[in-house]
C-alpha cells in the first residue's frame, strides 16, 4: 500500500480549465488523493489560454497526464485545430494520458475527439461525453434566470438527462488516475429525463421560489445573448448548438456513471436539494 502511494504521489496532471465548473472539483479530488495537480488558468500561477498556444508547453512539460476541458466549446469552429494542436505538444512533453471532455451528441465534437486521438496517439485517451450540466442552474448561464424567477431557453419540451457535475468529476478523476480506460469513451447522464419545465418545478420545490421555464426559438435566444452583450457569431453559435442539442436525439439515459464508478448518478432532485441548502439560490 505504502508503495501504490507513493507512485500516486509521483503523478503530475494538468487540469487545462482549473478554476472551470468540471475543473476545479476535479483540481480538489485529485489534490484529495495525493497527486500533484497543475490547475490551468489564463491568469493562475499554471498560465493556460485556448487563445495563447504560446504557453501550453510549459503548462504541460513534465506532467504525466491532463484533463482538457477546451472553450469555449469542442463544437466551437477552430476546436479539431486546436485539438491538433494541443495532441502534439502534449505527447512531445511526455504526456502519457489525456481525458478529453466533450459533448453528448455533438458531431461537430466529434471530428474535435478525433483530431486530439490522431495528434496524440502516442498517449491513452478517454473521453468523456457529458449530457447537460445540473448545475448550469446553480453556478452557471441559468442561475440568474432562476433568481429572477424566469428560465428562458430553447429546449420547447424536450427531455434531457441531466448530470450531476460532482459525478463526472469522479469520473474524470477515475480516468486520469486509474487503469483500464485508454481508448473509452464514456457517455454520462443523469438518471431520468426531464424536460425544462419540469427542471424548474424541482427548484422551485426544493427553494419555495416561483420560477417558470419560458421556450424560445434559436433566433430569439441570439438576440437575447446578444443583449447581454454576447458578439453576434457566438451568441448564434450558442442558439444554433443548444437548439440542436434539444431536438429529441439526446432523450434516453445511460449507464455510463454506474460503469465506471459502480454506483448510481445522484438525481436531479438531490441536486437541487443539495443546491438549496447550501445557499446557491438565496440571491
Amino acid at each position: 500500500m505504502t508503495q501504490n502511494t507513493e507512485n500516486v504521489q509521483r503523478e503530475t496532471v494538468l487540469v487545462t480549465s482549473g478554476t472551470g465548473k468540471t475543473g476545479r472539483r476535479v483540481v480538489e479530488r485529485l489534490a484529495a488523493r495525493g497527486v500533484v495537480v497543475r490547475a490551468g488558468s489564463r491568469s493562475g500561477e499554471v498560465r493556460f489560454d485556448w487563445a495563447d498556444e504560446s504557453g501550453w508547453a510549459p503548462a504541460l512539460r513534465g506532467a504525466d497526464a491532463a484533463y482538457v476541458t477546451y472553450y469555449p466549446d469542442l463544437a466551437a469552429p477552430g476546436a479539431p485545430e486546436a485539438m491538433a494542436a494541443f495532441g502534439r505538444i502534449a505527447t512531445e512533453n511526455g504526456v502519457r494520458r489525456l481525458v478529453l471532455l466533450s459533448g453528448r451528441g455533438e458531431p461537430q465534437a466529434v471530428a474535435a475527439e478525433e483530431s486530439l486521438r490522431r495528434s496524440a496517439a502516442g498517449a491513452e485517451l478517454t473521453v468523456v461525453r457529458s449530457a447537460f450540466f445540473a448545475q448550469n442552474f446553480s453556478e452557471g448561464a441559468m442561475l440568474d434566470g432562476v433568481l429572477g424567477g424566469e428560465v428562458v431557453f430553447p429546449a420547447g419540451g424536450t427531455a434531457e438527462p441531466f448530470v450531476d457535475i460532482d459525478d463526472l468529476a469522479d469520473v474524470v478523476v477515475a480516468a486520469l488516475t486509474e487503469d483500464g480506460h485508454a481508448g473509452a469513451v464514456h457517455e454520462l447522464t443523469g438518471p431520468r429525463l426531464l424536460t425544462f419545465d419540469e427542471v424548474v418545478s424541482e427548484i422551485a420545490s426544493a427553494t419555495g421560489r416561483s420560477v417558470r421555464y419560458l421556450p424560445v426559438s434559436g433566433a430569439e435566444y441570439a438576440q437575447m445573448l446578444e443583449g447581454y452583450g454576447v458578439p453576434g457569431p457566438e451568441a448564434g453559435f450558442l442558439a444554433d448548438l443548444f437548439t440542436m442539442l434539444l431536438d429529441g436525439h439526446n432523450a434516453t439515459v445511460t449507464e455510463g456513471v454506474k460503469q465506471v464508478l459502480g454506483r448510481d448518478p445522484k438525481d436531479f432532485g438531490a441536486f437541487a436539494r443539495a443546491a438549496a441548502q447550501s445557499g446557491a439560490w438565496k440571491g
